[in-house]
């Protein structure tokens, strides 16, 4: 399969080492073309050490790197079945990609994007043939994290989902389908997991290490919410946050924290900047939590009942099936367990509870249960 690879950044190359891998030729664009480069020789790099490693033979080093060569215009794309685009987060700029590169190729090439959290009807909808047009969702690093978000478009040919979702499982990938809704299923269902750690810092309830070290000793996550943030960046979380905030027309739920934007605006992102809601300097120490039992199952409850009601809606609006929204969250953010079944652990009645108790004291939508959530 002939497939084109549009933006050289991390998960771009990423992308394009998972489809080299797998016996595709792949080409791979980007308007700076030093980035190109670059991307590939750290790619090299990267499967230098997967040899070093044993992971993959040199033989299979030398067969992905011979599958993977650079385009220097969209117009190299013009043989290509399948593109898949990874750039910046802009609909504005992605529409004007999209719009030039159907002047290259033939009206049967799927044309995809990797976006985490724009609308892909709205992308489609910009294109002459957007029966072909699919969100093709990555996690990342793609090369290792298994899921893949499959979501078609209201303008989506209806067979394009299930080739897309085989194609993926003949890449080797974990494949959910998913409706066309703000964050998708995963980037949805996760943002009380940062959304309510930030508020419970904001009001002074705890502290961040409180916060990590509860989630992970109580919910065996392996990372806790701030940890996680400062990985992924702290303004990277904080948009796609104001995102799916604004694409519900500014729901409670999802409305963002002053904390983590002034955080963004102090250019504290995380591990990228080497300090965000962690110090990641050489020789920084990282200071040990006082431990409370009473708060960190505070903590916890008020966490996992956010979250677990998220599921539960997500499964009354049918943006998946059960399965794929238990999938994802495991696959895709690396939950020690899935949602719904947690919630049946723990206890629906519970949850409802929790959450009944959080209203009553903050009278705000954001603590609204689901319908379906005293009906389980």
């Amino acid at each position: 399969m002939k497939v084109g690879i549009i933006g050289a950044g991390t998960m771009g190359i990423g992308i394009a080492q998972v489809a080299a891998t797998n016996g595709c030729r792949v080409w791979v664009y980007d308007a700076n073309a030093r980035q190109v480069e670059t991307a590939t020789l750290g790619l090299e790099k990267t499967l230098i050490k997967l040899v070093d490693k044993q992971k993959i033979s040199a033989e299979k080093m030398t067969e992905i790197l011979a599958n993977i060569a650079i385009a220097t215009e969209l117009k190299d794309f013009k043989d290509c079945e399948l593109i898949i685009e990874a750039i910046i987060e802009n609909k504005e700029i992605k529409t004007k990609v999209f719009t030039e590169l159907e002047n290259h190729v033939s009206e049967s090439c799927i044309i995809g994007s990797n976006t985490s959290s724009i609308s892909i009807t709205s992308l489609g909808a910009e294109l002459k043939h957007p029966e072909r047009f699919i969100g093709i969702h990555f996690f990342n690093p793609a090369p290792l994290m298994p899921l893949v978000e499959v979501i078609p478009s209201l303008l989506t040919e209806k067979s394009l989902p299930e080739k897309m979702y085989s194609l993926m499982r003949n890449w080797g990938k974990t494949p959910v389908i998913a409706k066309d809704i703000p964050g998708f299923i995963v980037n949805r269902i996760a943002r009380p997991y940062y959304g309510e750690a930030l508020r419970m810092v904001e009001e002074n309830i705890a502290t961040v290490e409180q916060v990590d070290d509860a989630m992970k000793t109580i919910g065996n996550f392996k990372m806790g919410p701030f940890e996680l943030m400062d990985l992924i960046g702290v303004d990277v979380n904080f948009s796609v946050t104001k995102t799916v905030y604004n694409e519900y027309f500014y729901d409670p739920k999802y409305k963002p924290s002053l904390l983590q934007q002034r955080m963004s605006e102090a250019k504290l992102h995380g591990r990228k900047t080497g300090k965000g809601f962690y110090d990641y300097a050489e020789g920084a120490v990282k200071a040990e939590p006082q431990k409370e039992e009473v708060l960190y199952h505070q903590i916890f409850m008020r966490i996992i009942s956010m979250l677990i009601n998220e599921a539960v809606e997500a499964k009354r609006l049918g943006i998946a099936t059960d399965q794929d929204l238990e999938l994802a969250m495991q696959k895709g953010v690396n939950y020690p367990k899935g949602l719904l079944a947690w919630g049946q652990e723990i206890g629906y009645a519970k949850i409802s509870e929790t959450l009944q108790n959080l209203y009553d004291e903050y009278q705000e939508d954001r603590y609204r249960q689901s319908p379906l959530l005293r009906k389980l």
